[in-house]
């Protein structure tokens, strides 16, 4: 009887650990972006004298950032809604602290980190992969229907207040197409299986293009997963979130209202309504990195600064530093305190 020898299990292998260049590419990458923030913002509006903007901030009193914190959590809030709209099982606060982690996680790491976070806390409250994932998806949806809306809500606005401008009502037809044609591809994916298979066929064709290993079939089967998960509740649940985070979007322009006033801006120098249609009509450049820093920000005073005169320059880019550190900085403490809860009450077997 021949021996047989036993061969001890090996370890799963264990990933490469990060390079010190791609641990260094985070930060030298926000480097890059502030500094082309000011470079955006110089370039739109001309030299800043940064002494009056110095001034400026400091008619900031101690009790205005407080308030401005309020503002932000109720902005936060209601980003966060159409994850508990779409997830059943997933309620406000947990909709809040899932958004806010993930926010951190795509700030401090690359992706799909944010997805990760997610779903781990989604399996932990007993939330399956999929509804999670469809959630997540949904959520991201409703956020471009609005972002590429909110234009025309801007010129709502201005239309109602008889402000009128020629510009921004072309700027907003175009976006506001951009929204409607998303609108329309939801609809039909919904309505229709056959189109929902195809769409994520064509979405795998093209996605092959770039990563052969990509099959078109199996993300065609995926998305069909995917409409399985949600349709039911669609029609319900799609208004409802966009509801949401239209307030979201009027919330985030009150926020630049109020920064505006805190830094001694008048009602008679900068009324309210031009703020807040200058915002709408420039928010689809948040779609670019760090929701369009540098770039929103220099269309919306090179706007305000056409209208309202070069005197207003320099409050207008304190209200704005002040808006984006609160904006920015706060949901990144959210974030912290949010995994910090999560894996305290996941311990203690509350969540």
């Amino acid at each position: 009887m021949s021996s047989v020898e036993v061969v001890p299990p090996q370890p799963p292998p264990q990933p490469p650990p990060r390079s010190s260049s791609r641990r260094l590419l985070r930060p030298v990458l926000v480097v890059v972006v502030v500094g082309s923030a000011v470079w955006f913002v110089e370039g739109f509006v001309g030299d800043i004298d940064w002494s009056q903007v110095r001034a400026a901030l400091d008619h900031l009193a101690w009790w205005q950032l407080p308030v401005l914190v309020l503002g932000l959590l109720l902005r936060q809030l209601l980003n966060a809604l159409p994850l508990s709209v779409y997830i059943e099982g997933c309620g406000p606060l947990r909709a809040v602290a899932n958004d806010q982690a993930a926010i951190l996680m795509t700030t401090i790491a690359p992706p799909p980190s944010d997805v990760v976070v997610r779903l781990a806390m989604f399996s932990s409250w007993g939330i399956s992969r999929s509804a999670g994932l469809a959630g997540t998806v949904m959520n991201t949806v409703s956020f471009y229907v609005v972002r590429f809306a909110a234009p025309l809500l801007g010129v709502l606005v201005m239309a109602v207040t008889g402000d009128l401008l020629g510009g921004e009502l072309w700027t907003a037809l175009a976006s506001g197409a951009v929204s409607a044609a998303l609108l329309v591809v939801v609809w039909l994916s919904f309505r229709s299986p056959a189109f929902a298979a195809s769409t994520g066929r064509r979405t795998g064709l093209l996605a092959r293009r770039v990563r052969s290993s990509v099959d078109p079939g199996v993300w065609a089967e995926s998305v069909l997963g995917f409409r399985g998960t949600v349709v039911d509740r669609i029609a319900r649940t799609l208004p409802l979130s966009v509801a949401a985070l239209v307030g979201m979007v009027v919330v985030d322009a009150g926020l630049i209202v109020l920064s505006v006033r805190f830094v001694g801006a008048s009602r008679v120098d900068l009324p309210a309504v031009w703020v807040l249609t200058a915002f709408l009509v420039a928010y689809p450049l948040t779609l670019f990195p760090f929701s369009g820093l540098g770039l929103l920000d220099a269309v919306v005073i090179a706007t305000l600064v056409a209208r309202a005169g070069q005197e207003v320059e320099a409050s207008l880019v304190a209200a704005l530093i002040i808006w984006r550190v609160v904006t920015i900085g706060a949901p990144l403490v959210l974030g912290m305190v949010a995994v910090t809860w999560w894996r305290l009450s996941t311990r203690a077997g509350v969540t």
